[in-house]
């Protein structure tokens, strides 16, 4: 048949395989791909960017900066806090009596402000059935703390390599500086406030005054994965390292990092609840003053400042080093 007007035969035979890859590129929907879950996206800038960000790293040489920080933090732990001058049952007194000290400062402040809530939030909350399942809260205060940052860490290791020095360098940072606090400033956590044992306020070798603030150790009334006071835990650990709080600022950094980075929106609320939780977790259990948490976010915004700077003034660094060898190599060829 001949259009009439514009003279066009629209008979014209069409070759069935053409007409199927014009389907195909004009009008035909692709398939859905299946949904793998909470997948992980890159903001990784541009391929120049992220091929020459994932050149300059190296993953030894990571591991390097982590035994640094954690020999950083034995030589703290060793001259300060709940070691300062010994070990297990023979804590210094003098450590003891300085983190105490402090201890009745940062509730004195929290009085003063009408928001000592930490003894009525944990007596609220052991008064629930089966005392809220407080051990849960227990092994997640000293599990998630380690296992999320690392699993941040990795991935944008392995992912975004253009932004992985700036975070990198954001909780290094913020891990050094609340070393220098926890030096400068033994604090002793709630928990132990009431505490007969080893490191707390109420045993009787120190002779201090116990006030009684009704709080519950809860990790040697309930129970947890391990015990502070005695064995490997209580020589690797720091029983007065409360101020800042790190489980606050690294989970802060958690999800700064991971919510722009998940794709479904769920899984964005689930890692922006991540730090809410911590914060829940930290009061409930005794091991920190809302004061701590507050430390731990200005340590982090500090951190992520600094850590931002030496990121920008390394790959600058590192642009010139590579422009003068490139010279280098063009003019020696």
């Amino acid at each position: 048949m001949t259009d009439q007007h514009a003279g066009v035969d629209l008979d014209t035979d069409v070759d069935p395989e053409l007409d199927a890859e014009l389907e195909l590129d004009l009008g035909s929907e692709p398939e859905n791909e299946p949904d793998t879950g909470p997948q992980l996206v890159a903001h990784a800038g541009s391929p120049e960017q992220v091929a020459t960000a994932r050149r300059r790293l190296r993953w030894w040489r990571e591991l390097l900066y982590i035994g640094g920080l954690y020999a950083l933090y034995s030589v703290v732990r060793n001259t300060f806090g709940s070691n300062g001058s010994a070990h297990g049952a023979n804590v210094s007194p003098l450590a003891v009596a300085h983190a105490y000290g402090h201890a009745k400062d940062v509730v004195w402040f929290e009085r003063s402000l009408g928001l000592f809530i930490e003894p009525r939030l944990q007596h609220w909350y052991l008064s629930l059935p089966h005392h809220g399942f407080i051990r849960f809260w227990n092994i997640y205060y000293g599990t998630f703390h380690f296992i999320v940052p690392i699993i941040a860490l990795v991935w944008l290791f392995r992912h975004d390599p253009v932004h992985y020095s700036k975070w990198r360098n954001t909780v290094a940072i913020t891990t050094a500086l609340a070393l220098i606090g926890f030096a400068g400033y033994a604090l002793m956590p709630p928990r132990l406030l009431d505490s007969t044992m080893v490191y707390g306020a109420c045993n009787a070798r120190y002779g201090l005054t116990c006030q009684h603030y009704g709080l519950v150790d809860t990790l040697v009334r309930y129970g947890g994965l391990w015990s502070f006071d005695s064995g490997a835990v209580a020589n690797v650990s720091n029983q007065y390292a409360a101020m800042p709080s790190l489980h606050i600022g690294w989970s802060t950094w958690c999800a700064l990092v991971l919510v722009p980075r998940v794709r479904h929106t769920w899984s964005k609320v689930l890692v922006a609840l991540y730090p809410v939780v911590t914060l829940f977790c930290i009061l409930v259990t005794g091991n920190h003053y809302w004061v701590d948490a507050v430390a731990g976010l200005v340590f982090l915004g500090v951190g992520y400042v600094l850590g931002s700077a030496l990121a920008k003034a390394s790959s600058a660094w590192s642009d010139r080093r590579d422009a003068h060898k490139l010279a280098a190599t063009l003019a020696g060829g």
